[in-house]
């Protein structure tokens, strides 16, 4: 069999959105890092690859964050416009996330 070894990795360029399909490609990419590494002509190649990875894992990293932080706040606007919860609970979740020690401000 031809190709393929590395689940065409070298056709991710194709996909859209690149990021999400470079995220399940992580094993491949790891893979590919530690082959390049091991021919022992292509350390700038294996470097880059690596590096790849290392890009990829921060990006994961500082995106739960956020997710983290942020997820009480789009909770709350969700149930107000699907009528679960009121404006209130927005302010109360912007609040929150913002760190605000008072009360919510009331809507005018």
């Amino acid at each position: 069999m031809s190709g393929g070894s590395y689940n065409y990795l070298c056709w991710v360029t194709h996909h859209h959105p690149l990021l999400e399909k470079l995220a399940t490609m992580r094993g491949d990419l790891d893979d590919m890092s530690t082959r390049l590494a091991e021919l022992g002509y292509a350390p700038d190649a294996a470097a880059e690859t690596e590096e790849l990875l290392l890009l990829l894992r921060q990006w994961e990293n500082r995106a739960q964050a956020r997710v983290n932080r942020l997820a009480d706040v789009w909770k709350a606007v969700e149930w107000w416009d699907s009528c679960d919860w009121g404006e209130d609970r927005v302010h109360e979740a912007l609040a929150a996330y913002r760190g605000d020690e008072q009360q919510p401000k009331e809507t005018p």
